[in-house]
């Protein structure tokens, strides 16, 4: 049976990732137990963007999904703020037992891409996303897969 773990005080020099959510995953859906973070100043109040971490290795995660999904504001962009929050996911990761984590984009958010380089993803390939998954119904049609092995 699944457990969540108490994440601790996630925070680098100015910036903090306050638990907002715990989602016990769908089976039946496909979707496993997640954490949801917000970004925010450390110390202060607001939110920068949001951040999750999926545990579990379903082909929906591993292909298409990603053990992490983040989305920062557009007036933080440009501040290296998800690649900073992915690297404070690390050791929660790891004390999941997650060897290597995917980290999904669409091919042409750029942003996103140069997420994955800085936090050290490795870029394996793009793939079709199959049209009974929720992403192709919103329109989406392929998805760019990283690899960052943490173990």
């Amino acid at each position: 049976m699944f457990k969540f773990h108490d994440p601790g005080k996630l925070v680098d020099d100015e910036l903090e990732l306050v638990l907002v959510q715990r989602y016990p995953g769908d089976e039946i859906r496909g979707y496993v137990p997640a954490y949801r973070f917000n970004m925010t100043p450390a110390g202060k109040r607001g939110e920068i963007g949001n951040i999750e971490l999926r545990i579990g290795n379903t082909d929906y995660v591993v292909l298409y999904v990603g053990h992490i999904g983040y989305r920062v504001h557009p007036p933080y962009r440009g501040h290296h703020y998800a690649a900073r929050s992915c690297k404070l996911l690390l050791p929660l990761a790891r004390e999941h037992g997650l060897k290597t984590i995917w980290i999904t984009c669409n091919p042409d958010n750029y942003a996103s891409r140069r997420t994955c380089e800085l936090v050290g993803a490795v870029f394996e390939e793009i793939v079709d996303l199959p049209p009974d998954t929720d992403m192709y119904r919103e329109g989406e049609r392929r998805k760019c897969r990283y690899r960052l092995d943490v173990a």
